[in-house]
């Protein structure tokens, strides 16, 4: 653990909470990709299962528990208690041009080819790209609300303060996770866009607009 590891879970938690209170707060879903937050549930569950099998801290175990049950909860929230107001016409992105890839990817390139390091790498590669689909629907929609935006930059910022993260632990301790640095990198390159407008845009209280 190290400042820049710990600012990036909370900034990953920040995100989530804000997503889950905006959608509470409206009582809607509008603006919101389905497919990308069935994606991260997908991540979650493929990458904790572990937490039946390994003990490493309580603080460890929280935030996995955390994680997988504020995924759910969106789905819940989405598909089931404010279903009327999920966008589905905006929502169209081609999820198997990502995960069909991403699986064979982690097949051909893993740590080990055991059934929990394939499907730790399939997290890995899947959580590089599992915010496609909402971005590609804000673009489709032409622009986001205020509180979508700032849980998108909360969620790249958490992608690159591990990058922070992975140097200070290459650094002072010699450790480094190849796949998990490419894939961290890739997802925070797919974020620099909207880094741009959200700062230019969104923090001058202008509304974010994203190119077609």
């Amino acid at each position: 653990m190290n400042i820049f590891r710990l600012v990036g879970d909370l900034s990953h938690l920040v995100a989530i909470i804000l997503l889950l209170w905006k959608i509470w707060k409206t009582r809607s879903c509008a603006g919101v990709s389905g497919k990308s937050q069935m994606m991260f549930a997908l991540v979650f569950s493929t990458r904790y299962l572990d937490l039946f099998t390994s003990f490493v801290s309580l603080y460890n175990s929280v935030m996995k528990v955390i994680y997988i049950s504020c995924a759910f909860a969106t789905l819940y929230l989405m598909y089931i208690k404010f279903k009327a107001t999920y966008d589905s016409n905006h929502d169209t992105f081609r999820v198997e041009f990502l995960l069909i890839p991403v699986a064979g990817l982690a097949c051909l390139v893993n740590h080990e080819f055991t059934i929990m390091e394939v499907l730790w790498t399939f997290s890995i590669y899947l959580e590089s790209v599992a915010i496609l689909p909402q971005l590609f629907m804000i673009s489709k929609t032409g622009e986001a609300e205020s509180i979508t935006s700032h849980y998108l930059f909360a969620l790249g910022a958490y992608r690159a303060l591990y990058i922070a993260n992975w140097v200070y632990r290459y650094y002072f301790e010699g450790f480094y996770d190849f796949i998990a640095i490419v894939a961290g990198c890739v997802q925070t390159a797919l974020y620099c866009d909207f880094f741009y407008l959200y700062i230019t845009k969104v923090l001058k209280g202008k509304s974010l607009k994203l190119p077609a």
